[in-house]
C-alpha cells in the first residue's frame, strides 16, 4: 500500500482542530426560549444517540475525503523469471553385475534407480535424459523437461536390458550424441557404473576427449564395496544362487574421465553414500535464475468515493428523517 499524494494528510490537522473547537466557534444560538421544558419531551436518548452518530459520520466523511485525495494505491508486483537451465544426461550401468546385493536390502540397480528418481524431482528447470548401457549402449530417454516422462522410462529400466559386459566408452559416446545439439551453456553427464570397460568400439579415454572438446563435464560414480561382491542368478534347479565370479570396479578409469572433463569422481559403498553423492552433485550444478520485477498500482480512489457517497446518504437520512431540528 502507498499514497500517491500524501501531502493531503496535512488537512487532518485542520479537521481535528475544527472538531474540538466546534462548540466555541461554530454552534451559536439563533433563537432564545424562556422555557425549554416543552423541548425536553423530544430530547430522548434515541435522538441524542442519532445526533452524535450524525456528527461522527460527518467527521468520517471528511477524513475519507482527505484519504481519497491522498490517492491510496495497492502495489502489485509481478515477477518475470528467466532460467538458464542445465542439460543433464544420466548414464546408468544396467549390466548383470548391478544385481550384486551389497546395497542391502536391495541390489545396486534398484538403489541407483530410486536415488536417480529423487535427483530428477529436484531439478525443476533443467532438461534431463537417460542412457543405459551394458555390452551395448542406447538412449532410454532423450533430453526432456518433462520429469514425469523421464521417471516412467527410468522405472522401466531392468537388469541386462543392454546386453552383457560394460561398454563405458560407448555409453559416453551415445550420451554425447544426444547432447551435441544442446544450446544450453551448462552441459553435464553423470555416469554410474560398478565395472570396468570391456566392450565397445570406443574406449573411455577417447570418448572423454570428445566430451572435453564439446565442453561437457562428466561426474563419475563408482558403486560397490571394496573387493567386489558375488552376483546372484536364478538356477533352474536350485533357484537363487550366487556366482563365484565377483565384479570389480576400475576406479582409475573413472577418475581419468572425471579429470579430463573437469568433473569429479565419487565412490559409493552403500545406498546412503549414493544418495549423498547425488545431493552433492545437485548442489554443485546450480541453475541460474534471473528475476525481473514489474510494479503496477491499483488505485482505491473509486472505492473510497463510493463509501463517501454512501455515508453522505446515511447522514442526510438521519438528519432529515430521524432528528428533529429546532428552528
Amino acid at each position: 500500500m502507498r499514497f500517491a499524494d500524501p501531502l493531503w494528510f496535512l488537512l487532518f490537522v485542520a479537521v481535528l482542530v475544527a472538531w474540538f473547537l466546534r462548540d466555541r466557534f461554530f454552534y451559536r444560538s439563533t433563537i432564545r426560549f424562556s422555557d425549554v421544558a416543552s423541548l425536553k419531551q423530544i430530547a430522548t436518548k434515541r435522538t441524542q444517540y442519532f445526533s452524535k452518530l450524525s456528527l461522527v459520520i460527518r467527521l468520517l466523511i471528511f477524513l475519507l475525503i482527505i484519504i481519497a485525495l491522498a490517492r491510496p494505491q495497492a502495489v502489485l508486483i509481478e515477477k518475470e523469471v528467466s532460467t538458464e537451465g542445465v542439460d543433464i544426461m544420466l548414464v546408468l550401468d544396467v549390466s548383470q553385475s548391478m544385481a550384486a546385493e551389497d546395497f542391502k536390502p536391495d541390489n545396486r540397480l534398484t538403489v541407483a534407480k530410486k536415488t536417480l528418481l529423487d535427483f530428477v524431482q529436484k531439478r525443476d528447470t533443467d532438461r534431463l535424459g537417460l542412457v543405459v548401457f551394458g555390452g551395448d549402449a542406447y538412449t532410454q530417454c532423450p533430453l526432456t523437461s518433462d520429469k514425469g516422462v523421464l521417471s516412467t522410462y527410468l522405472n522401466e529400466v531392468e537388469l541386462g536390458m543392454a546386453g552383457d559386459g560394460t561398454a563405458v566408452g560407448m555409453a559416453i559416446a551415445t550420451a554425447l550424441n544426444r547432447m551435441k545439439n544442446s544450446l544450453s551453456k551448462s552441459k553435464v553427464m553423470i555416469l554410474l557404473t560398478d565395472g570396468e570397460n570391456n566392450r565397445g568400439e570406443i574406449d573411455p579415454a577417447t570418448a572423454s576427449q570428445f566430451a572435453k572438446d564439446m565442453g561437457i563435464k562428466i561426474y563419475t560414480i563408482g558403486v560397490g564395496k571394496e573387493g567386489g561382491a558375488p552376483i546372484p542368478y536364478i538356477d533352474p534347479v536350485y533357484g537363487k544362487v550366487y556366482s563365484s565370479q565377483k565384479t570389480y570396479l576400475d576406479e582409475d578409469t573413472l577418475k581419468t574421465i572425471a579429470t579430463m572433463t573437469d568433473g569429479l569422481y565419487f565412490r559409493a559403498f552403500d545406498g546412503d553414500g549414493l544418495k549423498d553423492i547425488y545431493e552433492e552433485i545437485n548442489a554443485l550444478e546450480k541453475t541460474d535464475i534471473m528475476t525481473k520485477h514489474y510494479r503496477d498500482y491499483f488505485d482505491h480512489f473509486p472505492t473510497l468515493l463510493m463509501w463517501i457517497f454512501g455515508l453522505m446518504i446515511v447522514e442526510m437520512c438521519i438528519r432529515n428523517l430521524i432528528l428533529v431540528i429546532i428552528p
